[in-house]
């Protein structure tokens, strides 16, 4: 199946990176971006001038696409492919598409997978393909949580290996999307029966370690139905990995507790309880402090933790919190010493990352799941009715623009060169500014 594709193509361009050697970067290689913060490029990396700021239907669309089935996983750039996942809407088969970045043609639609009785997903919020894929030279890395997971070549499209017996009961869909570190794949497993996460080997797909979360819902804790089969043993976060005193570290969210692990090994560093479960938005990171989203529960708190603990260290290093409107679902941006996030019900909150103080609130209309990016000076929200915001970051609320397409987002936006990638519920847009005269 092929979508339709309309608008004018323009000439997509490889950014090389003088790093020795010249090497290429792919534009957008994760779900939150080059260094999975959400900002457009990595720390010491020149950041594109010229993303667009307006645009419509009829205005500054490169490209539109209409992509088949369905699926929220945020694209994936590199090397003028565009790679998504879809899937049919009852979660029986699970593809992997790739699309020109420079005139928006399908150049491929391949079904990976096949489940005869997919779970229900009992909630419309929630896809068979919400996961996002990761890509580098050479090659996409493709999941669907339990489903399935599959490497695939980005110049032959073959597929290089797959794993389809990592367990994992998602009960509302899979969600959490992978990231690449050295020689691993990382997948987080958080589910209904079990919760761990597993680093593959990039090469050859096989298990290089696996962790099992440690702290657990158990029956004591939430009596009944709901703790051994419902909501309360889910999470839905993807990972963040920074560096901490010149080694690496995994910030994750999990059920009841959120952690932070050594990416090499999966061994656990320290951990911060709370009563709250299926937690979505992803860690951001600064100066030694780490920011986490709980997820749901009696309250959903956005945590700052100093990173330099170990063990259980809930009593000790949360330096800061917060329960007032809090994002459950779209990932918090920093940018400077100052931390956005956006509420499930359309409210922008600005606060101090160093203190947690309100630096400012304003509602933009709309409810929101994309989670917001940062570049050329402005962070842009997405919502599901298909309204952009484009805010200028800083100590006062300020409006750059607003922009609305024909259907609402789910997935969170993409970069590629200086236009920005745009899955909407049907289509994936490439949107640019027009060339200066």
């Amino acid at each position: 199946m092929v979508g339709k594709t309309t608008g004018v193509p323009l000439v997509s361009c490889l950014v090389l990176l003088g790093l020795g050697l010249a090497s290429a970067r792919a534009d957008w290689p994760e779900f939150r971006g080059p260094a999975g913060d959400g900002h457009v490029t990595a720390p010491g990396i020149d950041q594109p001038a010229g993303l667009p700021l307006h645009w419509s239907e009829t205005n500054n669309i490169q490209w539109k696409t209409e992509i088949p089935f369905r699926g929220w996983s945020t694209p994936v750039e590199m090397d003028g492919q565009v790679w998504l996942t879809t899937a049919t809407p009852e979660g029986q088969d699970f593809h992997a598409l790739c699309v020109d970045t420079e005139t928006g043609r399908i150049l491929l639609n391949e079904k990976l997978f096949h489940c005869g009785q997919p779970e229900p997903l009992g909630n419309s919020v929630n896809a068979y393909a919400t996961p996002s894929a990761a890509i580098e030279k050479g090659r996409v890395y493709i999941h669907f949580g339990s489903y399935g997971t599959a490497c695939l070549d980005t110049g032959s499209h073959k597929i290089l290996w797959q794993r389809q017996d990592l367990p994992c009961r998602h009960y509302r869909g899979p969600a959490s999307s992978v990231i690449l570190f050295e020689n691993l794949l990382i997948l987080s497993m958080d589910g209904v029966d079990v919760q761990y996460l597993v680093a593959l080997d990039k090469k050859t797909g096989q298990t290089i370690w696996k962790t099992n979360r440690s702290v657990a819902w158990n029956d004591e804790d939430v009596p009944g139905q709901m703790a051994r089969d419902g909501d309360l043993r889910k999470a839905h976060s993807t990972p963040l990995i920074v560096t901490v005193a010149g080694q690496p570290m995994m910030l994750t969210a999990g059920a009841k507790a959120a952690y932070a692990y050594d990416p090499r090994t999966g061994r656990e560093i320290w951990r911060v309880r709370y009563n709250a479960w299926s937690a979505a938005p992803a860690p951001v990171y600064r100066e030694g402090l780490a920011f986490l989203i709980t997820g749901f529960g009696g309250k959903t708190e956005l945590l700052a933790v100093r990173v330099n603990g170990q063990g259980d260290v809930t009593d000790t290093h949360v330096a800061w919190r917060t329960d007032k409107m809090v994002s459950k679902t779209a990932s918090p941006v920093l940018v400077g010493d100052l931390l956005y996030m956006v509420s499930d019900d359309g409210a922008v909150t600005c606060l101090e990352s160093e203190t947690g103080r309100q630096v400012w609130r304003e509602r933009l209309g709309g409810n929101y799941a994309a989670s917001p990016i940062y570049g050329d000076g402005r962070i842009y929200f997405c919502s599901q009715q298909g309204k952009t915001t484009v805010l200028k970051p800083g100590r006062t609320f300020e409006s750059l623009a607003t922009n609305t397409l024909a259907s609402g987002f789910m997935a969170s936006p993409a970069v590629a060169g200086k236009s920005l990638l745009l899955r909407t519920r049907t289509h994936l847009y490439r949107i640019g500014s027009p060339a200066k005269a």
